[in-house]
């Protein structure tokens, strides 16, 4: 690789997922570049949640590789645990843990995972919610936070983990509109810091102004990908023009 190429962090190689007798993931190829933004467009069900959780090794893939930094994570010999690492992951539902305060949830992996000691995990678990204005909630258990402020305290947590990539799994869908917002302009935040992420979102406005590479899912088959621009703008797929043209009546885009 010349030194102008970008660096390869994941690689999705005609992965094929089947749950029974229905494919749900079907010959999916796909790449994510070092600090590059990529979206997952698709209506519910096409396989978007899915290929993220397999990537996360959530689900085994039933033929194809996925490797992230060059290393193919989908052979069993690979040490989950130890690629989970790499990877932070925020669902649509916070999934933070109810008895424990905000602080507490984002330095419990950090100190129990990587063994930073307890310090410094607070000292730069206070640094990160100083960057998404949760400072003051950090003593507050998560049932004080409205479900903005716990969507960006599950970011917070997933980035203390430094995780080499980032999936966010349709991050806005459980919010109130008026939450939507802040949430998404964190995400632009860690764009414009370098972060390398994998997102599957309904919101085609965000997906226009900060994704580098639009990829449109249908029925488990990766239909089109390309810049926000053409995959938006102008798909040359009918059944792309047809989500988006639902999406469009629906006010989403």
């Amino acid at each position: 690789m010349s030194s102008d190429e970008p660096t390869r962090v994941l690689s999705v190689e005609q992965v094929v997922k089947r749950f029974g007798d229905t494919t749900v993931l079907d010959h999916v190829d796909l790449h994510v570049d070092e600090h590059d933004v990529v979206v997952l467009i698709g209506a519910s069900g096409s396989g978007k949640s899915t290929l993220l959780r397999c990537v996360n090794l959530l689900e085994t893939v039933d033929d194809g590789v996925i490797r992230l930094d060059g290393e193919d994570i989908t052979d069993p010999r690979v040490d989950a645990d130890a690629v989970r690492r790499r990877i932070g992951v925020v669902f649509q539902a916070f999934n933070l843990f109810p008895h424990m305060t905000v602080l507490d949830n984002i330095t419990l992996a950090p100190r129990i995972v990587h063994g930073t000691p307890k310090a410094r995990a607070e000292e730069e678990a206070m640094t990160l919610l100083r960057r998404v204005g949760l400072a003051d909630k950090a003593t507050a258990y998560p049932d004080r936070l409205s479900g903005g402020q716990q969507q960006r305290a599950a970011i917070v947590r997933a980035l203390a983990y430094r995780p080499r990539l980032l999936l966010l799994d349709e991050i806005t869908s459980a919010l109130d509109p008026e939450l939507v917002g802040d949430v998404l302009t964190l995400v632009r935040e860690l764009k414009t810091q370098g972060m390398t992420i994998l997102m599957a979102t309904h919101e085609m406005g965000f997906a226009r102004q900060a994704a580098d590479r639009v990829c449109f899912l249908d029925g488990g088959r990766l239909l089109e990908q390309g810049p926000p621009e053409q995959v938006l703008g102008d798909p040359e797929q009918p059944r792309t023009r047809q989500f988006l043209a639902r999406v469009l009546a629906a006010g989403r885009l």
